[in-house]
């Protein structure tokens, strides 16, 4: 099981007012298909976006919990704080339905696991249900992205495809969350993303 180091901030979401400036992140890997079942019967939904500092976690597991808000869920968000240097293990978790109580996803129940570095696909594992979807940084060749940082957002446009979120929600939070100098790019590294996941 892995260890989520470091002090966790709970987050409930409220609406949006204006753009959060930010970039995203990612690192060259190469490719895997994602693995699981599908879509999730609607109730709390739990995803966990993991990787290393610097790669863009909790950049996208802010735009997932902005979706979410944007469909009219409510959201809870919890993240690593202590290890979230540049190159240190980071986890972030988002739950999102018609009413959550925690923000925290006990390991072995998140339904959505993202990840952003190869090497942390087998150490966050456990956090995955049994019946949970993996989605693997390999499962998008960052050569293919116009910018390799966009991986997160990338692999966001991937987790899309196994969500029942509207996808023009997805990239209304992308823009929000980035600034205007980087919507274009991050936008085709979403369709990419969306394109490599294959709905079941």
């Amino acid at each position: 099981m892995t260890e989520r180091a470091g002090d966790r901030g709970a987050q409930p979401l409220r609406a949006p007012q204006q753009d959060r400036p930010g970039e995203s992140g990612g690192r060259e890997v190469p490719s895997l298909k994602v693995e699981g079942t599908g879509c999730v019967p609607a109730r709390t939904t739990n995803v966990i976006v993991a990787g290393l500092g610097g790669q863009g976690v909790i950049k996208a597991s802010d735009i997932l919990a902005d979706v979410a808000f944007r469909a009219g869920k409510d959201v809870k968000k919890a993240e690593v704080h202590g290890m979230s240097q540049r190159g240190g293990s980071v986890t972030s978790d988002v739950r999102f339905g018609d009413h959550v109580e925690s923000p925290m996803i006990p390991p072995g129940e998140a339904d959505y696991l993202l990840v952003l570095e190869p090497s942390e696909v087998e150490v966050t594992r456990p956090l995955l249900s049994k019946t949970g979807v993996l989605i693997p940084p390999d499962l998008v060749d960052e050569r293919s992205l116009p910018n390799r940082k966009s991986l997160n957002v990338a692999l966001l446009g991937a987790l899309s495809r196994h969500l029942d979120l509207p996808e023009a929600l997805w990239l209304e939070a992308v823009k929000a969350a980035l600034p205007e100098r980087l919507h274009q790019v991050n936008e085709k590294a979403f369709r990419i993303g969306r394109e490599r996941a294959v709905r079941p």
